[in-house]
């Protein structure tokens, strides 16, 4: 078997190379992140309520979905418009 020195320590290549993917992994998540906390600077309040709307329901949509026995991807995209839906109309009643 093949082994690298990380740290001092001898380990598989399969271990070391899977410690880097997850970095890269952990990397790309947090640069989507900023990237799409960026584009909520200039939104209206109605616009900034339909997104965190559709957010929450895609989230219990995929939770819902999975419990039921379902696609939890039809789950989210169900739950998505629905809170999309309905965010931007509690924010138009708001106003």
């Amino acid at each position: 078997m093949s082994t690298v020195k990380e740290n001092g320590m001898d380990l598989p290549i399969a271990i070391r190379s899977s410690r880097l993917a997850t970095k890269r992994r952990v990397m790309l998540l947090v640069g989507l992140c900023v990237v799409s906390l960026s584009g909520c600077a200039n939104m209206t309040p109605t616009q900034q309520s339909a997104l965190s709307g559709g957010a929450i329901g895609a989230a219990g949509g995929a939770v819902l979905g999975t419990v039921v026995g379902g696609s939890p991807a039809i789950g989210a995209a169900v739950g998505g418009a629905v809170g999309a839906a309905g965010g931007a109309l509690l924010s138009q009643n708001g106003q």
